[in-house]
C-alpha cells in the first residue's frame, strides 16, 4: 500500500478514535479526513511554489505521490538539460563551421525577411545577424536583378548563379545562389568569384589577342600556298600535294581563330538595345540549300519543315551562325544517304528549331560536356571533318544572349536531336506584326 494511502487511514482511524473519546466519532473522522486534505493541499502549493521558482540546489521536502511527482519531475529536467547541452555544442559547432566557411549564408522566409546570417555575410552583403533580424533582404541590398532572381521558382533559375557586385565593393564580383529548403524557406549564397572573374578576363582577352595576331601571317601564308599550287617550277618537282596538304591545314588554323574570336566577342559583348525581327523559315532556306552543296555526293535526305508565320526578335547574324553550325554538324556526322530535319515550330512554351539527323549518335555519358571547347567525342572523326572543337560552344553562347537553351538527345546507332528553345516573348508572329502596322 502506498504512504498516501497509509496516511490518510492513520488520520481517518486517530481522528475517529480521539472523536469516539468524546462521543463524536463521526465529527473526529471528518477531522481527521479535514487535517489529510489540508496537509495534501499544502504539499500541493509547495510543490508548485517550487516549479515556478525552480532552483538546482534545494527540492522540497514532500510526503508520498508529491514526492515521486518531484523525483520525476527532476529525472525528466537531468533529461533536457542533458539534451540542451547537446544542443548547444551543436549549436556551436554549427555556428564555427559557417563562420569558417568563405561564402555569405543568408536565410530567408517566403517574404524574404533575414531569419538568420553568418558572419562572412556581413562582409560581403552588409548584412549584420541578429541587428538585421527580420528585415526585407531588398532593403540591405538594392540589386533589382537580385530581387527578381530571388522571386523566381526552381525551374526559372535551372541551378543557374547571378553574378554581381557586392553591394558595398564594386571590385568584389559575387556569385549569388538560391537553394530552396524547408516549408517556402530559401538559403541566399554568396560566393567570391573575384579571382575567378580576372583569370577568365585573362584568358578571354589572351584568345583575342593571340587570334588577332595570328590571322594577319596565316592569311599571307595561304596566300602564298594558293600561288605555289600552281607554281610550275613545284609541279615539275611533285611537290604539288605537299603544299595542297599545308593550305588544307593552314585552313583549317585559318576556321580555328575565326571561330575563337567569334567565341571572345560572344562572351564580351552583349546582345543589341533594338533586336532585329528575324525570318527564320528564310533563313533556314537558305542554310538548307548550303547543306545540299556542302553534302554533295553523299546525298543526304535533307527536309526542312519551316513556319514562315513565326518569326524571332534577335541578331540575324549570330542565329545564323548558330543555326548553320547545328546543321553542318549534322551533315558532317550523317553516313551517306542519311536523312536530316529541320524543323521551325512554336507551342506554348515559345519557339523551337530542331534539327534531327540518323547518324552515329552520342553515348550520354558525352551529352553534357558537348557545349564545352575543345571538347571531342572522337578526335579522329573531328579531325577528318575539320571541326574547330568550338561550334556548340559558339552555339550555346548565342542562344544565351537570346535567352535561349540548347537541349541534346542523342543515342549510339540511332541518330540526335538538337533543339534550340526560345522563350515565348521572343517570338513574333508575321500576322501580328501585319495586323499591327
Amino acid at each position: 500500500m502506498s504512504p498516501d494511502r497509509w496516511r490518510l487511514l492513520l488520520m481517518a482511524f486517530s481522528g475517529t478514535l480521539f472523536g469516539w473519546m468524546f462521543d463524536h466519532a463521526l465529527l473526529g473522522l471528518v477531522a481527521g479526513l479535514g487535517l489529510y486534505i489540508y496537509l495534501l493541499e499544502s504539499d500541493t502549493r509547495t510543490m508548485l511554489e517550487w516549479l515556478r521558482s525552480y532552483r538546482e540546489d534545494r527540492s522540497p521536502v514532500l510526503h508520498g505521490l508529491q514526492e515521486d511527482v518531484i523525483r520525476e519531475i527532476e529525472v525528466l529536467r537531468n533529461h533536457y538539460r542533458l539534451r540542451e547541452d547537446k544542443l548547444s555544442q551543436f549549436l556551436q559547432r554549427f555556428q564555427d563551421a559557417t563562420t569558417a566557411l568563405p561564402d555569405a549564408l543568408v536565410m530567408l522566409n517566403p517574404d524574404n525577411r533575414i531569419e538568420w546570417a553568418n558572419v562572412r555575410a556581413a562582409e560581403y552583403l552588409g548584412i549584420n545577424w541578429p541587428q538585421d533580424h527580420k528585415q526585407r533582404v531588398a532593403n540591405l541590398i538594392r540589386y533589382p536583378q537580385l530581387l527578381e532572381y530571388l522571386e523566381q521558382g526552381d525551374s526559372e533559375r535551372d541551378g543557374k548563379g547571378l553574378s554581381l557586385p557586392a553591394p558595398d565593393d564594386p571590385q568584389l564580383k559575387l556569385e549569388y545562389r538560391v537553394m530552396p529548403y524547408g516549408d517556402n524557406l530559401k538559403l541566399l549564397i554568396a560566393r567570391d568569384i573575384t579571382q575567378i572573374e580576372q583569370i577568365n578576363q585573362m584568358r578571354r582577352d589572351f584568345i583575342a589577342n593571340a587570334s588577332h595576331e595570328l590571322r594577319t601571317p596565316l592569311t599571307v601564308i595561304a596566300g602564298y600556298l594558293e600561288a605555289m599550287e600552281d607554281d610550275s617550277v613545284l609541279q615539275d618537282a611533285g611537290l604539288v600535294p605537299q603544299v595542297r596538304q599545308m593550305r588544307t591545314q593552314a585552313a583549317r588554323m585559318q576556321a580555328l581563330i575565326e571561330d575563337l574570336l567569334m567565341l571572345s566577342a560572344l562572351e564580351t559583348g552583349r546582345p543589341g538595345d533594338k533586336p532585329q525581327i528575324v525570318s527564320v523559315a528564310d533563313m533556314l532556306e537558305n542554310i538548307q540549300r548550303e547543306a545540299i552543296s556542302l553534302s554533295g555526293l553523299r546525298a543526304h535526305d535533307i527536309r526542312l519543315n519551316a513556319d514562315s508565320d513565326i518569326q524571332l526578335r534577335g541578331d540575324h547574324n549570330q542565329l545564323y551562325s548558330a543555326f548553320s553550325n547545328l546543321v553542318v554538324n549534322a551533315v558532317q556526322y550523317t553516313p551517306p544517304g542519311g536523312t536530316i530535319s529541320i524543323d521551325w515550330y512554336a507551342d506554348n512554351d515559345g519557339a523551337h528549331m530542331q534539327v534531327t539527323d540518323t547518324g552515329e549518335g552520342i553515348a550520354a555519358e558525352h551529352i553534357p560536356r558537348l557545349t564545352e571547347r575543345f571538347y571531342r567525342v572522337d578526335k579522329g572523326r573531328s579531325r577528318e571533318s575539320g571541326g574547330t572543337g568550338l561550334g556548340l560552344a559558339i552555339v550555346k553562347h548565342i542562344l544565351s544572349h537570346h535567352q535561349a537553351h540548347l537541349h541534346i538527345e542523342s543515342e549510339p546507332k540511332k541518330g540526335s536531336v538538337f533543339q534550340c528553345n526560345f522563350p515565348p516573348q521572343s517570338v513574333v508572329l508575321r500576322s501580328q506584326k501585319t495586323q499591327t502596322g
